[in-house]
């Protein structure tokens, strides 16, 4: 092998190290810190730099088993808390990720809790991933105020498992049937990837609805 394509090896393995360090999603980091390793790995051995390869093997490894334990998607890695409308942890979190919330697909959401308010954290392995806000009306249905996952938990399909039977959330929010405002390109590719269809109404024309599980439907 050449020496510049083990020169470019090298490179190519620096440029997936600060790459993997600007991800914002821990499983994509792990995901490019793999490949770096590995990358690096591969290097080190062309060049006889074996304390080099040994580190690599390491981190390579150290990536792999907390990737595994990443993409693992049982029932019992997520759950849903309940809170109260007024909870103290629940204002914080909401102004921590103010921004964050604002520059996702929910730009205008302003939070105003009421006696209907239903509000649950998304937690994975008892940590926060995202908060889920909506309005209960008397006709059994959920208008859906904020849908949100930090940026750390965006690739663990989190909404996907929310919006499914497993979660148990709308048992708990005495609903058949969610509904939720789409006003930008954003949110209805979100929310038809979720389920969602559009069900316009005279009050709501741009109102999306998802019909909840049966075993959550048939619990009211």
């Amino acid at each position: 092998m050449s020496d510049t394509l083990i020169e470019a090896i090298g490179y190519i393995g620096s440029a997936l190290i600060i790459l993997s360090l600007l991800q914002k999603s821990i499983l994509r980091l792990r995901t490019i810190g793999a490949v770096a390793s590995v990358t690096f790995l591969g290097y080190s051995v062309l060049i006889q730099a074996y304390p080099i390869a040994v580190v690599n093997v390491v981190a390579a490894g150290i990536h792999l088993y907390y990737l595994r334990k990443l993409v693992r998607f049982k029932e019992e890695v997520f759950s849903v808390l309940r809170v109260r409308a007024e909870s103290n942890y629940l204002a914080y979190f909401l102004e921590f990720y103010e921004d964050e919330i604002a520059d996702r697909n929910q730009p205008d959401f302003v939070y105003e809790p009421g006696p209907d308010t239903f509000a649950v954290f998304l937690l994975r392995d008892m940590v926060p991933a995202g908060l889920f806000v909506a309005t209960r009306h008397d006709d059994h249905t959920l208008e859906v105020e904020l849908d949100f996952i930090i940026p750390q938990y965006r690739d663990f399909k989190l909404a996907a498992w929310l919006y499914s039977e497993e979660s148990g959330m709308f048992s708990q929010a005495e609903c058949r049937c969610a509904w939720a405002r789409v006003t930008t390109e954003q949110q209805e590719t979100y929310f038809t990837r979720m389920g969602f269809t559009a069900d316009p109404t005279t009050d709501v024309p741009e109102r999306y609805s998802f019909r909840l599980p049966e075993a959550a439907a048939t619990s009211n």
